[in-house]
């Protein structure tokens, strides 16, 4: 369809980044999700393996979207190297070293795929730039390398917005709530009492694809450019729930706000 808005989701072989995916696909959007492996892919899904370590890879992937689909209505930077140890309680110095790595693939891989998709949309005149983030950038949660990957996306995404004021492409931060993802669901097995407790306060990976479908779609988007928001309070405005028809709580009285950077520009 040659209207067909284009969505690319890094980061999308499971989890957070699946779930975006597929809740875009399911609305009608064509997604490019990347992976190191990238297994089952949903309906209007088209999986492209990329290690986002390797630069040239990750050229690679726009320039295959350029050539299919044009410029990129959306960017989703959701990839990050997640330690299987991120949530143990051991100060940073008694954790691998490897828990840093968040910060290659995490945040500067972030960085190099915005670069790629800007130089696409701001000539077409309109896209979102959006990165998936959480309260660990504001608040103490898993470790510093956590916290400061966290924290460098939502500023991130305040300075893109200053470049690219007047361009007709907006970035945006989005703060997930607890997510119910394969991995966490498992950590519930043969406990079903304790997970619907839990789950009462959590979100469907595909919660916050429903509400980047919004964001995108809003006139008034350019307002929001640079900000980071939180997604549950997002979904409220525009009366999007979960799948289950549930409206996921936004955590900002328990886990803080996120921080508004100043309105000083130095060049």
């Amino acid at each position: 369809m040659a209207d067909q808005r284009t969505a690319v989701v890094t980061g999308a072989s499971r989890g957070a980044g699946r779930g975006i995916a597929a809740a875009l696909a399911s609305a009608g959007w064509r997604v490019y999700l990347t992976g190191r492996t990238v297994g089952d892919v949903p309906p209007g899904g088209i999986a492209v393996p990329v290690d986002h370590r390797d630069d040239e890879q990750v050229a690679a992937l726009f320039e295959r979207v350029a050539e299919e689909s044009g410029a990129p209505d959306l960017l989703v930077n959701n990839a990050a190297a997640i330690s299987d140890r991120l949530t143990s309680r051991k100060p940073f110095w008694d954790k691998p070293i490897e828990m840093s790595d968040v910060l290659d693939v995490g945040l500067r891989s972030a960085y190099v795929a915005s670069w790629h998709a800007a130089r696409l949309m701001v000539p077409a005149g309109h896209g979102l730039i959006a990165f998936t983030s959480s309260p660990g950038s504001v608040c103490y949660m898993h470790g510093p390398a956590y916290g400061a990957q966290k924290a460098g996306i939502d500023k991130m995404a305040a300075d893109m917005a200053v470049d690219l004021a007047g361009t007709g492409v907006a970035t945006v931060s989005i703060w997930m709530g607890i997510l119910l993802t394969e991995k966490f669901l498992a950590a519930f097995d043969g406990q079903p009492e304790a997970l619907a407790a839990t789950a009462e306060h959590a979100e469907t990976p595909e919660f916050t694809g429903h509400v980047l479908d919004a964001l995108w779609r809003d006139p008034g988007l350019a307002k929001l450019s640079g900000q980071t928001l939180i997604g549950a309070e997002v979904a409220t405005r525009y009366g999007i729930t979960d799948v289950d028809g549930r409206r996921p709580p936004s955590h900002r009285a328990a886990l803080g706000a996120p921080r508004i950077p100043s309105t000083v520009v130095m060049r």
